[in-house]
């Protein structure tokens, strides 16, 4: 039976606290990697992140941190890495220690800027991981739920299903609820997806579309998603309609907590891209991922009028109610 051996946790956002908060209700120790000192001073001083998720406390004594990749890199075996996908490569570059023989488990819901690969394939082209060595984490999962233990569902995706059941057996709890797939390039792609479909939806909402609509995008965008998945990786075993695809959609599509969809209803409503990154104040990963999903399927040439619109509106500066009201007119 796979061992999972000692867990870090790489990123120090809401998403990589929401995590840490499952992994140590389990393990009772993590490794915890942090860029900076002041952070991680004000964490063990407060109890909980200072920056994110301020209601998740934490027991300081069952939580090793460092701001030095190495060190984690070093003494642990299963690497989490849920850091911003444009911020990945600039943290893996400080790193010196060898990757091969770890575990590597990606949270990241986005794609490696320049290199516009899902995390998966980057850190197996780029670092020679086996991918029966690299997991993913995908479903539906706000962080700020997780935080609040309301039951949520996540699926682990690894080619070796063995060890995708070793690490659900780290996350399941009475408010966890995991499952298996084979599908991690799927995975990863869809998580990029509905972070784009999301934007769209929040241009809608703010462009005051209403929710007749919004359940037309919806609907469109799953089969744009499905469109998609099957020409990049078709699986037979796949199913668009499981949570870790269409729910993961759903949710990101409809929920306040969507920074994605509070990021494309600032646009809806008149906000120039760079006002409303700044007003927010977090990253909206389907930004970045708009851009780099756009240059992957100019290679793959798959039909996908929302991801074209999105980017024309973010990219090309195009007047979202006349792109909108182009792709309305593609709906049936």
């Amino acid at each position: 039976m796979f061992d999972v051996g000692k867990i870090a946790i790489i990123g120090g956002g809401s998403w990589a606290t929401a995590i840490a908060k499952i992994i140590v209700g389990h393990t009772h120790h993590i490794g915890w990697y942090m860029r900076r000192d002041d952070r991680i001073e004000d964490f063990k001083r407060l109890g909980h992140n200072p920056a994110y998720l301020l209601g998740a406390r934490f027991n300081i004594d069952e939580i090793y941190f460092s701001s030095d990749i190495n060190t984690i890199a070093e003494a642990y075996d299963t690497l989490v890495f849920v850091t911003p996908s444009p911020y990945l490569k600039n943290h893996l570059r400080r790193l010196k220690t060898r990757l091969q023989d770890k575990f590597i488990v990606t949270a990241i819901k986005g794609i490696v800027p320049d290199e516009n690969l899902v995390c998966s394939e980057y850190f197996h082209q780029v670092y020679d991981i086996p991918y029966d060595n690299i997991a993913c984490i995908g479903g539906p999962s706000h962080a700020e739920e997780v935080a609040l233990e309301r039951l949520s569902y996540l699926t682990v995706g690894c080619q070796d299903l063995e060890k995708a059941k070793a690490f659900t057996r780290v996350l399941a709890s009475e408010y966890i609820k995991t499952k298996t797939s084979a599908d991690v390039v799927g995975i990863e792609y869809s998580s990029v997806l509905k972070n784009v479909y999301a934007i769209a939806a929040g241009i809608c909402n703010g462009l005051k579309y209403g929710d007749n609509f919004q359940a037309v995008l919806i609907s469109n965008a799953v089969q744009e998603m499905n469109r998609f998945l099957n020409t990049v990786y078709d699986l037979k075993e796949r199913n668009i309609y499981d949570s870790v695809y269409l729910g993961d959609l759903l949710v990101t599509g409809y929920s306040n907590f969507s920074r994605n969809r509070t990021f494309g209803n600032m646009i809806g409503k008149g906000y120039s891209v760079k006002s409303a990154q700044i007003e927010m104040e977090m990253i909206a990963e389907g930004y970045f991922g708009t851009k780099c999903m756009k240059e992957i399927n100019r290679h793959m040439h798959v039909n996908m009028p929302i991801l074209d619109a999105v980017y024309n509106i973010l990219y090309e500066r195009i007047n979202p109610q006349i792109e909108i009201k182009l792709l309305t007119d593609s709906f049936r």
